[in-house]
């Protein structure tokens, strides 16, 4: 009777209700993190396919010249970007009609993703050159 008792516990562990009253096993949770993870690598991959075969301007004062002067496709922002400047970011990309991409990583990382040493707040794609980033991020 006390091993009836674990077991039923053990199976309570492993699963979830959902709001919607549905029963769910609880890995499904998991895969979700590793979702993410993937997306993040595929980006990467993207964002270095951009930097050897396309054009962009790394920075968030040339990434303002570009916006304003229409030639921007994509403008990929770091999450610890400070939020005026992510905001003024937004809204100039709004005016000239360009995607905006928030990346997950901090400016260290999307400096890393680049392909260089230094750290980028803000990257800008002028000409995605062989990658498919812009209708990938769109979607």
């Amino acid at each position: 009777m006390a091993s009836m008792k674990t077991d039923y516990f053990k199976l309570i562990d492993c699963i979830y209700l959902r709001p919607s009253g549905a029963i769910y096993p609880h890995f499904d949770t998991m895969v979700a993190g590793k979702k993410t993870k993937k997306s993040q690598d595929n980006i990467n991959s993207r964002l270095a396919l951009v930097m050897k075969s396309g054009k962009y301007t790394l920075g968030y004062k040339t990434t303002l010249k570009t916006l304003r002067s229409g030639k921007g496709k994509l403008v990929v922002i770091a999450n610890n970007c400070p939020a005026i400047r992510k905001s003024e970011i937004e809204y100039y990309a709004m005016l000239s009609k360009t995607g905006v991409h928030h990346y997950h990583g901090n400016n260290v990382d999307l400096g890393t993703a680049c392909g260089k040493l230094h750290r980028v707040g803000v990257l800008t794609v002028t000409d995605p050159g062989d990658s498919d980033i812009i209708k990938t991020t769109s979607e």
